[in-house]
């Protein structure tokens, strides 16, 4: 895992969450890949054990991660499509109407928001 700022919006056990998800996402961690332990992860980030636990924990109850019996937690081989069919869902009802209404206000057109340089026009 990399450095961490912690924010003061969100429980740290849910950033901590949400951090494993981007590295599940990002391919950082991948089906079968071990997760450092909870003390190790407590120990780096300087946050109090039981956090770790219920971040880990709240990934097992979705069966991103599983513990195996002496030797850790895992990712599940099924994370990736979950997240991935999850975090869509998630940003298509949670964050897009967002995005879309910003877009409205500030007057932009699609071909506004293609890159430059596609070939396909986009803003300068």
């Amino acid at each position: 895992m990399t450095a961490i700022q912690w924010s003061d919006g969100a429980p740290i056990y849910r950033q901590l969450k949400e951090r494993v998800i981007a590295m599940m996402l990002d391919g950082d961690l991948k089906p079968g890949d071990a997760l450092p332990s909870v003390r190790q992860v407590a120990a780096e980030y300087q946050v109090n054990p039981i956090t770790v636990s219920r971040a880990y924990q709240e990934l097992a109850d979705e069966s991103l991660i599983e513990k195996r019996r002496g030797l850790g937690m895992y990712v599940t081989e099924e994370a990736a499509r979950k997240l991935l069919v999850n975090e869509r869902e998630r940003f298509l009802k949670e964050e897009w109407p967002a995005v879309l209404e910003r877009i409205t206000r500030l007057g932009l057109s699609a071909q506004d928001l293609l890159p430059a340089g596609d070939g396909r026009g986009g803003a300068q």
